[in-house]
């Protein structure tokens, strides 16, 4: 036997995965967690019995439900779905995925059309950030169609604008959680920052790195990642997260000078955290901005001066990411633009002995 969850498979930025609403779900987290895996596929390094990509950019979930909270429209849980282990971490937020939990809200019917474009309003649960996205909705309908490209995907497509709020400490309730702008692990200069995701920033010249290497060329490093992982270890433990060997948080970044011509403010290669991210991680990329507009940082000591946006080069192109800071340490908004396909919709399966569904648990009541 198998149970049918509806579920809808989406492209948001960068990465791909099922969409849920919470409804659809076990409300018990182990449970839930249980389901995401069997989805997936995992532990699979193929993921062949499930959905998942064999890629921890395709092996991700969200869960959306209708918010109770004033001034607020839906709530969005994460859910990052281990390749090759049977671990789900809901810890993070993800920006990419992010992307389509507005169109997403609008064609499940929580959210009304409002005009040509509609502001949803989005609370993250893992984290507790706000977001507003805005999507196109012209003809009173959600349109994916659009001139936007962004680096990491083909063509083009209708834009959705995300504007991140209360994005400082939103995981640890400072944006440098140890009190540190720099401080050192093992020899190495090192950033610990809390902005949309707690990231560790590092100059990549310091541990033998290039920032602007090719993904495969550092994830073929095993010396390198070996040394990394010991180094996010630490990282974890000093940012109150305690051992952080089956978490994905916090991330790592390797920053340097952006190649001659890129127009770009600094390069990254951001891992997430044990392979190298094929382009780049909204939250990610909003952390990295950030650092790189706050004297004192490892990024602030890379970044090249200018007005506007955050320009961060990644192996697939460039982000921008808009900032306003209140001072130093006060992020008022980042934002950045995204797009979004809906790919196929109907009933995902999986074996009724992992969850017999919510018809086997009204009839138990």
């Amino acid at each position: 036997m198998q149970t049918r969850i509806p579920c809808v498979l989406m492209r948001g930025g960068t990465s791909r995965g099922p969409f849920f609403l919470a409804a659809d779900l076990p409300e018990d987290p182990a449970a839930r967690d249980a389901v995401l895996l069997a989805a997936m596929g995992s532990p699979h390094q193929l993921q062949v019995d499930g959905i998942g990509g064999a890629n921890t950019l395709t092996s991700k979930a969200a869960i959306v439900s209708p918010s109770a909270e004033p001034g607020v429209d839906v709530d969005y849980l994460f859910a990052q779905v281990a390749v090759d282990k049977g671990v789900v971490d809901t810890r993070p937020n993800c920006g990419n995925m992010l992307a389509g939990v507005g169109p997403f809200a609008i064609e499940a019917g929580l959210v009304p059309v409002q005009g040509p474009e509609t502001l949803v309003r989005i609370r993250n649960r893992n984290t507790g950030a706000l977001v507003e996205a805005v999507v196109q909705t012209p003809n009173g309908a959600v349109t994916y169609e659009g001139d936007t490209a962004i680096p990491g995907v083909n063509g083009t497509a209708a834009p959705i604008q995300l504007r991140f709020r209360a994005v400082a400490g939103a995981k640890t309730g400072r944006l440098f959680p140890t009190g540190q702008r720099t401080e050192t692990i093992a020899g190495v200069a090192v950033t610990l920052i809390d902005c949309a995701m707690p990231v560790m920033l590092l100059r990549a010249a310091e541990v033998g790195a290039d920032a602007n290497a090719a993904p495969a060329a550092i994830d073929a490093d095993a010396a390198l990642l070996a040394r990394l992982e010991s180094l996010r270890l630490e990282a974890g433990r000093r940012m109150g997260f305690g051992d952080v060997t089956d978490s994905v948080v916090p991330k790592v970044a390797l920053l340097g000078p952006a190649a001659a011509g890129s127009g770009a403010t600094l390069a990254a290669r951001y891992l997430t955290p044990h392979a190298v991210h094929k382009a780049l991680a909204v939250t990610g990329g909003i952390a990295i901005a950030t650092a790189a507009r706050v004297p004192g940082t490892v990024a602030e000591g890379i970044a090249a001066r200018h007005a506007g946006p955050v320009r961060i080069a990644h192996p697939s192109g460039v982000l921008e990411v808009a900032l306003e800071l209140n001072g130093e340490e006060d992020v008022a908004w980042a934002g950045v633009v995204r797009t979004a396909r809906r790919i196929f919709e109907g009933n995902l399966l999986i074996p009724a002995r992992i969850w017999a569904g919510r018809q086997a648990l009204r009839a138990a009541e």
